[in-house]
């Protein structure tokens, strides 16, 4: 009866297994422009700025769509709704303003001077672009002006 009893068990904790596996299979990765609104669970090492990319949605869209009051402040597991960008969404591409350019952050720039060469806020560049700290910018790095009609 005892052997019985632990087959029974060894099975059942075989199906789980098998089961639970199944269950964890890597999720497909997202469109790369996200045509309607969804809904995304943040992953270890994501950013706004990077789930942002991934679904063709600026960060400052999605840090208002989910009133986070600290944007630099989510977790893994978090669920964070997706608004509605890229193609067919409102806005220009990636749900950036329509109307605007690139520019290529040069070694040496900053935001500061970087508005100052298109004649605007930084914070207004800053938040085109969902960054949250005017000094955290690279060399390299490709950032929109909104609006610039130079």
């Amino acid at each position: 009866m005892r052997r019985r009893m632990m087959v029974l068990v060894g099975v059942v904790m075989a199906s789980l297994l098998v089961s639970t596996s199944v269950a964890a299979a890597p999720a497909v990765a997202a469109p790369a422009a996200w045509s309607a609104p969804g809904y995304h669970m943040v992953r270890v090492g994501q950013t706004l700025s990077s789930i942002g990319r991934m679904y063709g949605v600026s960060a400052w869209a999605i840090a208002s769509a989910n009133h986070l009051r600290n944007p630099n402040h989510i977790y893994a597991g978090q669920w964070l709704y997706i608004p509605r960008g890229g193609p067919g969404g409102p806005g220009g591409p990636g749900g950036y303003p329509a109307g605007g350019r690139y520019h290529c952050i040069r070694y040496g720039e900053t935001l500061l001077s970087i508005g100052r060469l298109y004649g605007m806020n930084p914070w207004v560049i800053a938040s085109a672009n969902g960054i949250y700290n005017l000094n955290r910018i690279y060399a390299g790095q490709r950032l929109v002006i909104p609006g610039y009609r130079g």
